[in-house]
């Protein structure tokens, strides 16, 4: 997959979009210069939220034309990979919470040819992934509390971006380090120079007066 190459990518958070023009914000995310749709699914267990579920991912896959980013902050997501994976996800994300069996769920996302995250909620330490980084694509790390988007930026982040970076480095991993919430131009340079390399953003984006200026804005930095 072309987008999944070195350098800072911006993944904008449909989940922010306006679900009345939702065709009209996905085209405008298809000539700007996001690398990537970020795609929230919650289910209203795992996270005290539901967002949207396959029908709405089916009408986003018809009009996306960059890579959907698939973070699933639900419960047995083993249930449900390979429905993602045919509504068109390149990369797909499971909580480390949600997954008693972590290595397998892994390896069935790697089966069916999408590349596998893991997330972390924020009070969880990047040293969990120690004994499975070397099997998994990208550590999404989340840096508000999941399940609602709009929230403070928690300052810790920063330090288990670089706890992460580091963990990588030792093994000699190109592992992608995914940082989503409160994600905007004030944190974005700390957070690269901390060593992330997908920043997601939602209601900074969706909400700002120019979006395309916006995500070029976050791209250029």
């Amino acid at each position: 997959m072309s987008s999944l190459s070195s350098g800072a990518m911006i993944a904008p958070s449909v989940l922010a979009a306006d679900f009345a023009n939702l065709q009209r914000d996905c085209e405008m995310l298809n000539v700007s210069q996001a690398d990537w749709f970020h795609i929230d699914i919650m289910d209203g267990v795992f996270v005290p939220n539901i967002s949207f579920g396959m029908p709405v991912l089916e009408a986003i896959q018809r009009h996306a034309q960059k890579p959907l980013d698939v973070h699933l902050m639900i419960v047995q997501p083993e249930r449900y990979l390979e429905t993602f994976k045919k509504l068109g996800a390149e990369v797909i994300t499971v909580h480390y919470e949600a997954c008693p069996h972590l290595h397998r769920t892994i390896q069935q996302i790697k089966d069916l040819g999408c590349k596998a995250g893991v997330a972390l909620n924020p009070h969880t330490p990047v040293n969990v992934l120690e004994d499975i980084i070397q099997d998994i694509d990208m550590v999404l790390i989340m840096s508000v509390n999941p399940g609602f988007g709009g929230q403070k930026f928690i300052e810790h982040t920063y330090q288990k971006v670089q706890k992460t970076r580091q963990m990588c480095d030792m093994q000699g991993l190109n592992t992608l380090i995914e940082i989503d919430g409160g994600v905007n131009q004030k944190n974005a340079k700390k957070l690269i120079d901390a060593g992330a390399n997908v920043l997601v953003a939602g209601n900074f984006v969706f909400s700002s007066e120019n979006p395309i200026q916006t995500i070029q804005e976050l791209k250029n930095i």
